[in-house]
C-alpha cells in the first residue's frame, strides 16, 4: 500500500507520503493558487508515487460535529474520487495543525505557516494516525 495523507485547505493542502513501511514523512505543501494546476500537481504526484490510497483529515468539531469546513472537505473528497478513482479513508483531523504548529518555535510560525511546513506537519499525523490503526498493537514485553 502507498498512502498519500492530505490536510485539506483553500490556500494550502498540507502532504505526506507513506509506503509499506508505515511510517508518515512530510512532502512539500500543495501551495498553487490557480485551482486547475493544483489539481494537476496533485495527479502528478499521486502517478510518480504510484498511490494506491488516500488518506485524508476529517474536521470534526471538538463535541464530536461536523460543520461548513466538513461539508468543504466532502466535497474536496468527492473530486478526489471522481478524478483519481482510488480508495479514500478520512481521519479525524482534530487538533493535527494545533499539534503540527506546536513543533515550530513560536517567532518562526507566522514566517513558516504561509510555506505550507505546517500543514504537511498536519498531514502527516493524519496519515500516521490511519497506518497505525491499520497494524496490529505490539504483544506486551516479556
Amino acid at each position: 500500500m502507498r498512502c498519500l495523507g492530505l490536510d485539506y485547505g483553500t490556500k494550502r493542502i498540507g502532504l505526506s507520503h507513506a509506503d509499506e513501511v508505515a511510517v508518515a514523512l512530510p512532502l512539500p505543501a500543495l501551495r498553487e493558487s490557480d485551482e486547475a494546476a493544483r489539481w494537476a500537481a496533485l495527479g502528478d504526484l499521486i502517478r510518480q508515487r504510484r498511490i494506491t490510497d488516500l488518506v485524508v483529515g476529517y474536521p470534526f468539531n471538538l463535541d464530536g460535529s461536523t460543520g461548513f469546513k466538513a461539508r468543504e472537505v466532502d466535497g474536496f473528497v468527492a473530486q478526489l474520487k471522481q478524478r483519481f478513482g482510488l480508495p479514500v479513508h478520512l481521519v479525524d483531523e482534530t487538533l493535527t495543525s494545533y499539534e503540527a504548529e506546536s513543533t515550530i518555535a513560536k517567532k518562526r510560525r507566522r514566517e513558516v505557516r504561509a510555506s505550507g511546513l505546517i500543514d504537511s506537519r498536519a498531514a502527516c499525523l493524519i496519515l500516521q494516525d490511519y497506518l497505525d490503526q491499520l497494524l496490529p498493537p505490539e504483544p506486551p514485553a516479556e
